[in-house]
């Protein structure tokens, strides 16, 4: 149990974390994190050692009463005479303890002190308070009013603004042949108590510019979920600027319960699903999953006015998705900086449907930080666990899936995916500008460049799409021939899906065909872009798009693709 709350605190308290961080630079071991985060959190904690009035409200008592100063030498003197003995020369007695000593206030932890023993008269602990709710839902007939209960008994700063309308309505409308919920609550609240048991090391934060790694078991991360529906994780419920964890996503699902829509009940779905699974003895999955931060510093970034790489491999479907048809390759994930988007709110694109039908992703909200420009987060060994249909607003959970991927050495699934995030453009003429060119090469070949100790021919093709082509209003010939560039220097080969869009997928093969034909160097079309950016500024209105620019200036008509 003492390992177990070390841990707990390392990533649920965190208190003052951010300014040891600057001191340890990049070191990320348990050690160091243990100590700078090892700070407890109590419920209905008060100011000890503050306040001098007792538990009864009348004035403190004294431990020995006081004696007179007349009555120090044990007969009177007169005023203004000195009390001598030996070499000591004085008026009156001065006072000391344990005379003069007040009754101390019960001791207890708060965060100004820390106590390293267990007292008999210390305030419950935050996990304690967990415990007896959690313990409470594990009796069967649990409702969605006991688990409200039970959240806003242990957060009671948000005990008004918090809604579970979305929970009610998940219950109401769905059948009980799939949702059993009184016997999933208790499974969940079981499991969620286990975490003493399972996490008894502290779990480092993934912090910006530093490479580092993390790999838990499945039972791990489904166990650290379960404590994300029931929200244990303390100061993780806000993201406003100067806030403790104003860098990261949330991974309480508070917000979640709180949205009331088509598409947060067939996201509930998926999950409820998930944690069926997990919580049954004879589907609980047994393997591994790692989640790797990689920050590639300045003096590695290339020069991409001076390399020599052709285009490598390019297969394009119009048919197919990312992760059935891109099985066995590495899988981008159309990633926000905080990773999983809106999985937790309204959100409902590429990167929250993939978080969706592979919940294990959004345990990686838990400790990573947003990404910085010259960062991916990488995921190997993820499972999927449900089937989905649809997109966006017509996004429906269709059934369950069997993830009969094989596992590694380190029992992980063959599943990479890798969460790359393209900038945002409010107004898409910003993208044309070397600028942002080169930061959208720059992340790309973060995600896609390869392990420098693993040989090109064990390395992976590249299962990708219209990255950041969406709401982020990134034009999809542009940052189709981005991320060709981007694997050309990372010596890796393209599946490239148009999701149903067969001209853009004709297109793209096309022009693909003609670099290939012309040998074009990565060097090379970067100048030619360059040479766009500058006719666009000038054309914006009548610009030729991108494809047939290059074209031309390669002597080849737009006619003739």
């Amino acid at each position: 149990m003492k390992k177990f709350i070390s841990g707990y605190l390392a990533f649920c308290t965190n208190h003052g974390q951010a300014r040891c961080h600057s001191k340890m630079a990049c070191k990320n071991d348990s050690s160091q994190v243990k100590a700078c985060l090892n700070h407890p959190d109590v419920i209905g904690e008060s100011r000890a050692g503050s306040s001098r009035e007792t538990t009864d409200g009348s004035s403190p008592k004294r431990r020995h009463s006081q004696s007179s100063g007349n009555e120090a030498t044990g007969s009177r003197q007169k005023p203004g005479a000195e009390a001598r003995s030996g070499d000591t020369w004085g008026e009156g007695k001065l006072k000391s303890e344990p005379e003069c000593h007040m009754q101390l206030d019960k001791l207890f932890a708060n965060r100004q002190h820390t106590v390293l023993i267990d007292s008999p008269n210390a305030v419950e602990s935050r996990w304690a308070g967990i415990e007896r709710a959690l313990k409470k839902l594990m009796h069967r007939g649990a409702s969605v009013g006991d688990v409200e209960g039970a959240i806003k008994m242990y957060n009671p700063a948000h005990s008004m603004d918090w809604s579970f309308e979305a929970l009610y309505t998940y219950v109401e409308k769905i059948s009980k042949l799939e949702n059993n919920f009184s016997n999933l609550i208790s499974k969940m609240a079981k499991l969620a108590l286990k975490l003493p048991e399972l996490i008894q090391h502290p779990i480092p934060l993934l912090r910006q510019n530093c490479s580092h790694a993390i790999t838990m078991s499945q039972e791990q991360i489904s166990c650290l979920l379960a404590n994300a529906f029931f929200c244990t994780f303390p100061h993780r419920n806000t993201r406003h600027a100067g806030s403790e964890y104003g860098n990261f996503p949330t991974i309480n699902f508070s917000s979640l319960f709180a949205v009331r829509s088509p598409g947060t009940l067939e996201k509930l779905r998926a999950l409820f699903h998930y944690f069926n699974t997990v919580t049954e003895e004879a589907t609980k999955p047994i393997g591994l999953v790692t989640f790797e931060r990689i920050c590639i510093p300045p003096s590695q970034w290339p020069e991409w006015n001076k390399r020599m790489e052709n285009m490598t491999n390019l297969h394009v479907c119009s048919k197919g998705f990312i992760e059935k048809e891109g099985k066995g390759m590495l899988q981008v994930d159309f990633a926000s900086k905080f990773v999983g988007g809106g999985v937790l709110g309204r959100g409902l694109v590429q990167e929250e449907i993939r978080f969706i039908q592979c919940p294990e992703l959004i345990v990686a909200r838990l400790f990573t930080e947003k990404l910085a420009d010259n960062e991916c987060l990488k995921i190997t060994g993820a499972q999927m666990y449900s089937n989905t249909a649809g997109y966006s607003d017509n996004f429906e959970w269709h059934s369950p899936h069997t993830d009969s991927t094989e596992r590694d050495e380190w029992k992980r699934h063959y599943c990479q995916i890798v969460a790359i995030d393209a900038l945002k453009f409010d107004d898409p003429r910003q993208q044309f500008t070397e600028k942002n060119i080169k930061r959208e090469l720059l992340k790309a070949y973060v995600g896609f460049r390869k392990d420098p100790n693993i040989p090109t021919d064990y390395t992976p093709a590249v299962a990708t799409g219209n990255w950041g082509c969406g709401a982020f209003k990134g034009d999809p010939m542009l940052k189709a021939l981005i991320q060709m560039m981007a694997a050309a220097v990372a010596q890796r080969d393209l599946a490239y899906f148009t999701f149903e869009n067969k001209k853009q997928a004709e297109d793209l093969q096309r022009m693909h065909a003609l670099l290939k034909g012309h040998k074009m160097t990565v060097g090379k079309l970067y100048n030619l872009l360059q040479d766009y950016c500058k006719h666009y500024s000038h054309h914006h209105h009548k610009a030729k798009n991108v494809f047939d620019y290059i074209s031309e200036k390669m002597g080849v008509r737009a006619s003739q693709l």
